[in-house]
This record gives structure tokens, sequence and C-alpha cells, in this order.
């Protein structure tokens, strides 16, 4: 009797060996296609040629919460200020970024810190430099707060200046706005910044509007 006992608790432990070994492939098989997704997902998030910068996606996701905080408050689309701020400053390697602060080129108001910096503007169909007094920030943060101020609240001689851009109900409308309303003289502003979107695929960062 003993014997037999032996025996069938072998081959219980042969069938329990057995379903462990085949309930850990059906896990491993799980998770494989999972991360497999994950990664295609990632690369899909990334520009189809080349291999993706690291530098710029992880700049994206720094800048990509607070640009949704501000959504939220002021209403600016989340793509847009992250957009403008990689436009602007060129990927953050300006002077003007990188030393002072300002992602988006925003002029000084009276009595407010700034520095004074060579400028590119389009007049009379041409592009003509210029020396223009920008407003310097103590962080990146402070300088994506005054953007979005700036959209919300207008400029000193017009308080509903960048109304079509905050009625915008997608990032195609509001490009397109920023340059009718004044914020930008280059006439493909709005498709550069709808290029940079698509091609970085922010929009997946923008609170959806009702």
């Amino acid at each position: 009797m003993a014997k037999r006992k032996k025996r069938r608790t072998k081959k219980k432990l042969i069938k329990l060996n057995l379903w462990l070994w085949v309930s850990s492939i059906v896990v491993i098989a799980i998770v494989a296609t999972f991360w497999s997704h994950t990664l295609i997902f990632d690369r899909q998030q990334s520009p189809a040629s080349g291999q993706v910068d690291q530098q710029k996606v992880a700049w994206i996701n720094q800048l990509a919460p607070y640009a949704r905080e501000m959504q939220e408050k002021y209403g600016v689309i989340a793509s847009i200020s992250i957009s403008q701020a990689i436009l602007e400053s060129d990927w953050h390697t300006s002077t003007l970024s990188t030393q002072y602060n300002n992602l988006y080129g925003i002029k000084a108001d009276k009595n407010q810190k700034s520095v004074v910096l060579p400028t590119q503007e389009f007049e009379n169909g041409q592009w003509v430099t210029i020396q223009g007094r920008f407003a310097a920030y103590n962080s990146w943060q402070e300088s994506m707060k005054a953007h979005a101020e700036l959209l919300y609240h207008g400029t000193s001689w017009n308080s509903a200046q960048y109304q079509h851009v905050l009625k915008a109900k997608d990032y195609q409308t509001a490009a397109v706005a920023l340059t009718k309303d004044g914020y930008a003289t280059d006439p493909t502003y709005a498709k550069k910044l709808i290029a940079i979107i698509e091609e970085w695929h922010l929009s997946r960062f923008d609170i959806p509007q009702k």
C-alpha cells in the first residue's frame, strides 16, 4: 500500500510540475507580447525617419505634464504649448532658452527682467534681423506659465488678441489662429507647429475639448 501511495504522489507531482511549466510559458508569452506592443508604441511616438533622439524625447516628457496643467488652467492646448517651445527655442538650444529660460521668444514688458538679443522678423516679404528685448525667467515653468497667461489675457493693447487660439478645439485650428492673431510674423508658422506636433505625436498630451 505504501508503494502505491508513492506512485500516486509522484504522478500528482509530475502533473503539478507540468501545469506550472505550461502556465509559465503562457505568462512569458503574454508578457513578451505586451512588451513588443509597448516597444512598437514607443517607436510610433518618435519620428518615422532616423534614430530616436532620446534627449528630445526626454525634454518633451519633461514639458508635457506642466503643459497639460496650463491647458486645464488657461485653455491653451498642450501640444501647442510644447510645439511652440520646441520651435521657438530650437529644441532648447537657443541662448534665450538655455541662459534665460525663455522658451517662447516672449518680449519683455517695462520694468521686467530682460535681455537684448538679435532675432529675425518677417517684414515686407523678407527676413530681417533686429535687436529684441526679451523677458528673462527664473525657470522654464515660469516661462511656460507666462506664455499661457499671455494667450489667456492678451496683450496690454488688446486683451482679446488671442481669442481664436483659446476658442480652438484642436491643435490645427489653434496653430492657424496663432498666425491670424499675430503671435508670429512667419507666414509658415502654423505649418511648422503642425508638422512638429504630428511628427512627435504631441496631440497624445492634449486634454479632450468639450
